[in-house]
């Protein structure tokens, strides 16, 4: 029963987030506002919402290695997996602002999470936690993050005429989007208490469960989202979805859920953080050399992921 319910959570995470992107990019666009910042804010924020709930829940349930494993996990997850297989099906143009800014703005969320957990080596505490005080730091690099996105959209707005929106077709999208928000919502309660089950059955680490089970299915949504984008020739949004979903996750959902519980952080996680600011760097080389990310650096990230999975896999 356990995996039938760990089945209809990844569900409703996965479809939660579908309606959410969906009701929240038409209000977006009816407001004028740029594919790039779509990507960037509305459907990055959809994309992370389940690892925002799952976190949630799990630091509420006391579970920090879940939250913490979420998502480094997931960040890993969208660098290789999700960025190497929409380059595989169409190479990816980057924009010359994320270079520039977006991505170099991600590593910099990487290391102010790296030296907020070194509590140890740098204040000879005697263990690593995310305080109260560490999440509020970290919601303030999102305020800035956020301010910054605002600026752009304002600067980027479309100069043709705002299309006239009915009521109606208002009230569908908040619908929507509301809908998929509850869904969301439910889908992460299931996927916490069920991953965790069945970590404990099998002598999984908390902190496995949340790099491994917990983060693919919180980032099947990136996945997707970003395929389809990739599909649909919009690599604006695709990759745009990729660099916010990351952003989104280091500094608001560890932010939020540091601020509501304290983490306390398994020492082997600094490994997986190290990895995760290498790939973002290999990320922005890629993304510069070319201002793409082609079929070949795919491939590189695609197989860079398996690797790491059976890596941590054999550590545990």
């Amino acid at each position: 029963m356990v995996y039938i319910l760990l089945i209809v959570g990844f569900a409703l995470l996965i479809k939660g987030a579908d309606f959410f992107v969906d009701g929240a990019s038409h209000i977006a666009a009816a407001l004028r506002v740029s594919p790039l910042i779509i990507g960037l804010t509305i459907v990055a924020f959809g994309t992370s919402a389940p690892e925002a709930t799952v976190s949630i829940v799990a630091a509420i349930e006391g579970s920090a290695g879940v939250t913490v494993g979420n998502v480094i996990g997931s960040n890993i997850f969208n660098i290789t997996l999700v960025v190497g297989i929409g380059a595989l099906i169409l190479p990816m143009l980057v924009e010359n602002e994320t270079i520039k800014k977006e991505i170099p703005f991600t590593l910099l969320a990487g290391l102010a999470m790296l030296i907020l957990v070194s509590d140890v080596s740098l204040q000879q505490s005697a263990e690593n936690v995310v305080t109260r005080a560490d999440g509020i730091i970290l919601l303030l690099f999102f305020a800035i993050f956020l301010y910054y996105i605002f600026e752009v959209a304002k600067n980027s707005r479309s100069k043709e005429e705002q299309n006239m929106v009915d009521h109606k077709a208002w009230g569908k999208n908040i619908s929507v989007t509301v809908a998929g928000v509850a869904a969301i919502i439910l889908g992460g309660e299931l996927v916490v208490n069920s991953a965790t089950e069945i970590a404990l059955s099998f002598g999984m680490s908390e902190t496995l469960v949340g790099l491994t089970i917990v983060a693919v299915g919180t980032s099947l949504p990136e996945l997707v989202t970003s395929v389809t984008a990739a599909i649909k020739k919009e690599s604006d949004i695709a990759i745009g979805n990729i660099v916010g979903s990351n952003i989104f996750n280091i500094l608001l959902v560890l932010g939020i859920t540091a601020v509501i519980s304290p983490l306390t952080i398994d020492n082997r996680v600094f490994f997986d953080i190290i990895v995760m600011l290498l790939l973002t760097i290999i990320l922005l080389v890629f993304s510069r050399t070319n201002f793409k990310v082609g079929r070949r650096e795919g491939g590189f990230l695609t197989i860079s992921y398996i690797a790491y999975m059976v890596y941590i896999i054999i550590r545990n």
